[in-house]
């Protein structure tokens, strides 16, 4: 069971994490296997959705979904306590602002290359000759700012627009979400993926570091119940999340 100062925070605690009288989510949508649009609703489905709602019940309060449509702009959104917390990839630079739990969600990164290509395993990638595009600000821009050493980095609006980018300039790698690669493989002949990943990202939420190490750890206590009630793994299951799995215990 869930501790029960999860139930019952102090009103102090309560203004702390929610000062708006409302609990904020930043919501990114740009990241389909934790959230996207739905075409019928036009509201935002997904796994964060739900923990975000589950979140917002434990504390008895109202949640209210701040919606972007990109991984930085989200992030900017908590750093800059537009939000009060987010789910995010954990990463170092994103960390010096927000205090992440562990992760409840691991993701694989992958590459995409057009069918005629000479490349054919991700050690290949990291040539002079490669531009690789990838998502302004998300996990993988992140990531392959500090490990790629000759590859040109091509940064895309978001995410989701990386293999309209790729294709349109003609460039020679595309780095993303293997799910969101393999929807845009699908509608676009003449792609495929590079066999295996580049990275496993770690998926977690985070809250800004402004609002002190116990609210931390309440999110971060709240995050492993999830894990262990089987609530992740289920909203996976019913949003038809494949290639996603829950991350340990901690």
């Amino acid at each position: 069971m869930i501790d029960a100062t999860l139930m019952t925070l102090s009103t102090e605690l309560l203004q702390k994490i929610a000062p708006t009288g409302k609990l904020r989510a930043s919501i990114n949508v740009g990241n389909p296997i934790l959230a996207k649009m739905d075409a019928e609703s036009g509201k935002p489905v997904g796994v964060s959705i739900d923990l975000a709602h589950a979140f917002a019940n434990q504390l008895g309060l109202e949640i209210e979904l701040v919606v972007f449509d990109s991984a930085g702009k989200s992030v900017d959104a908590v750093t800059q306590e537009q939000a009060d917390f987010g789910f995010f990839a954990i990463d170092p630079v994103r960390g010096q602002g927000i205090s992440f739990t562990a992760a409840y969600v691991l993701i694989e990164g992958a590459y995409l290359v057009k069918e005629t290509s000479p490349i054919q395993n991700n050690d290949e990638v990291d040539a002079a000759k490669n531009r690789v595009v990838v998502g302004k600000g998300s996990a993988y821009d992140l990531y392959l700012s500090r490990e790629i050493q000759f590859a040109e980095l091509v940064r895309s609006p978001t995410s989701p627009t990386v293999v309209d980018v790729f294709l349109k300039g003609g460039y020679e790698v595309a780095a993303g979400v293997r799910q969101q690669l393999e929807a845009d493989a699908s509608k676009n002949p003449g792609l495929r993926l590079l066999p295996g990943r580049f990275m496993v990202i770690q998926q977690a939420m985070g809250l800004p570091k402004s609002r002190g190490p116990e609210l931390a750890a309440i999110l971060s206590q709240f995050v492993e119940e999830m894990k262990a009630t089987h609530f992740v793994a289920e909203a996976l299951k019913r949003h038809h999340i494949l290639g996603a799995s829950v991350a340990p215990l901690v």
